[in-house]
């Protein structure tokens, strides 16, 4: 486990200064902001259709070799890009169909390291493995986007490729050398899950297992809610601190490192759950959405940071907790089918709610959109919370001189 967290925190590094070059290299290409937002949903939309699909190789194929493959695919690509940069022959074009292959492999490759970090626990330190990965994602991004502005400044741009590239291959040389620990969820279930037909590890039956798992349907909706009307805080942020707030670009660079900040703590006591569920993820949800109207609210840039801080803190530990239920709840040979819905529904959320967010910002400003977005997150969460409780069943007791033949004819 500890190789593997180096090896994810080289990786993740390598990948936020890619994309960090990226979206330079988009503008020095075209000059165009637009551009730079279509490079990024050009790479983000593969998933939207074709998650699915990479869950259910997951569950096929066996999972060190898929996840090697997987890395393996990412480096070629990144030294391509790298290559093409160096000689000064990579259009718009090019970049884009590039980009699209990034995404198609990324939909097999992010359930295969997923759930393979996963092999590398116990059971019962699952919840504490996906806190420890969330961990060295924020650390791997506060790194990557660091190392960009120095790679680019001293070596150029396709340094930039190159590193990310390599920082793939580390990956892929250390999955050989990762042994399941004992009494891992795949491991105890590798027997029956090999057992099973290739037409059983269907599509289909990751997408049924979804529908009719009252949890995860309930997480995907908690998750949407807050993805959509919350959490896009460098766009409403940015905004508020430039606008309202009267602050420039260094005031929102302080508030972007407290939001980093407050999402590694997070991680850490994310790490330290041990029955995440999906009633955790709302009340956190709620909590958050609190903080954004009380932001949304601040008269000052300091009174903003104070609130900024426990924002990024209950967003890391619910995603840390969500995390954990997706990939707990499912039995062993669906897991991956699972993630690969998720990575769907996800998509639709990360493609829509940002201009959704804007056009609000656009109605009623940045505090608008705050206040407005967490009293709708706050609402929807509370509603969803008094509904289920009304669903609940009340036992009705027989009276003991009700002789039981009649009440069930009475029933009947």
């Amino acid at each position: 486990m500890r190789w593997w967290s180096v090896a994810n925190f080289v990786s993740n590094a390598g990948t936020w200064m890619q994309l960090t070059v990226q979206n330079l290299l988009v503008l020095q290409i075209t000059g165009s902001a637009a551009a730079t937002g279509l490079s990024m949903s050009v790479q983000a939309a593969p998933a939207l259709l074709m998650s699915v699909l990479g869950g259910a190789a997951v569950d096929r194929w066996p999972r060190k070799l898929t996840a090697a493959v997987s890395q393996a695919l990412l480096a070629v690509i990144a030294f391509t890009t790298a290559t093409l940069v160096a000689l000064d022959r990579l259009d718009m074009t090019t970049l884009m169909v590039l980009a699209a292959v990034t995404g198609m492999v990324a939909t097999v490759d992010n359930p295969a390291c997923a759930l393979l970090g996963n092999d590398l626990v116990p059971a019962e330190d699952v919840p504490s493995a996906i806190g420890v990965g969330a961990l060295v994602f924020n650390a791997g991004r506060l790194a990557g986007a660091a190392l960009a502005g120095v790679t680019v400044g001293f070596l150029g741009t396709a340094a930039a490729y190159f590193a990310n590239g390599f920082s793939f291959l580390f990956v892929t040389a250390v999955i050989p050398f990762l042994r399941p620990a004992a009494g891992a969820v795949r491991q105890a279930t590798a027997g029956r899950a090999a057992r099973r037909p290739a037409s059983g590890m269907s599509v289909r039956e990751g997408l049924a297992f979804f529908a009719r798992r009252p949890r995860l349907l309930a997480l995907a909706g908690v998750t949407g809610i807050s993805a959509v009307f919350g959490r896009n805080y460098g766009l409403t942020l940015a905004v508020l601190v430039t606008g309202p707030l009267a602050g420039g670009a260094g005031a929102f660079g302080t508030v972007s490192t407290v939001l980093a900040a407050g999402g590694i703590v997070g991680a850490v006591l994310g790490a330290r759950l041990r029955r995440p569920s999906v009633r955790l993820v709302g009340a956190l949800a709620a909590t958050g959405a609190l903080l954004q109207i009380a932001a949304g609210l601040s008269p000052s840039l300091a009174m903003l940071v104070v609130l900024v801080l426990p924002m990024a803190v209950v967003e890391s530990v619910s995603d840390t907790a969500g995390t954990a239920v997706l990939q707990t709840d499912p039995p062993a040979h669906l897991r991956g089918r699972v993630l690969g819905v998720w990575g769907s529904i996800g998509t639709v959320w990360s493609l829509g709610g940002p201009p959704a967010l804007g056009l609000l910002m656009e109605l009623a400003g940045p505090r608008g959109a705050l206040i407005t977005g967490g009293a709708v997150i706050a609402g929807s969460l509370a509603a969803g919370h008094l509904l289920h409780r009304r669903r609940v069943t009340t036992p009705v007791a027989l009276t003991k001189d009700a002789a039981p033949q009649e009440a069930l004819q009475t029933a009947a």
